[in-house]
């Protein structure tokens, strides 16, 4: 997924503010979900985080490209890790990685449910 800073994205020390990194985490990795989730998987399941950490490698600045990469890391019956890499697309220098863990939870009952064999395998890594 390609986006380029804008002025919102900006804090007062002239770069990007951390909670944008986060919010990018975020945003890809719900893009990467509705790409490549069965449509029956997206009306059955919402995904809740229980772990951010994101290591911040350098500043993006003002109208910069940049390029966010998503995948599935190791998952288990309940919990799956994504991995995530922010890079600025004019010298493919890396700004941020993060690993975040994810819950799948039952829009029905509201509690965390297992996803089905065709989900697991199209976001196996």
């Amino acid at each position: 997924m390609k986006i380029r800073v804008v002025a919102e994205d900006i804090d007062e020390q002239d770069h990007v503010n951390n909670t944008v990194y986060l919010r990018w985490v975020q945003d890809v990795a719900v893009a990467h979900w509705r790409a490549l989730a069965p449509e029956e998987a997206q009306r059955e399941i919402r995904w809740v985080v229980v772990r951010h950490e994101i290591d911040y490698k350098a500043p993006g600045s003002p109208g910069e490209e940049l390029i966010l990469r998503t995948w599935v890391g190791e998952a288990t019956r309940l919990r799956f890790e994504r991995l995530t890499e922010i890079i600025r697309a004019s010298d493919q220098r890396p700004l941020a990685k993060a690993r975040t863990v994810w819950v799948p939870i039952s829009v029905t009952s509201g509690k965390p449910t297992r996803v089905s064999a065709e989900v697991r395998e199209r976001f196996s890594t």
